[in-house]
């Protein structure tokens, strides 16, 4: 297993955090999206390497911006 952790900026609400969810756990070999929006944070779960860029260009695609912690 391998964890990534992802500062997501333009988060206000839960359908935020709901549709970051969704579009991150899209990416191939992602096993668990854990969103906290009172921080921003996204934890990454995988079991394998998932690429930092198929990640933050899913946030991207959604309308958010993202970057690695």
């Amino acid at each position: 297993m391998s964890t990534s952790t992802y500062k997501v900026t333009g988060m206000t609400c839960n359908g935020c955090a709901g549709k970051v969810k969704t579009q991150i756990g899209k990416v191939a070999g992602v096993s668990a999206v854990d969103v906290d929006l009172s921080t921003g944070h996204v934890k990454v779960t995988s079991e394998g390497h998932v690429d930092d860029v198929l990640v933050v260009d899913a946030v991207e695609e959604v309308g958010y911006e993202a970057v690695l912690v």
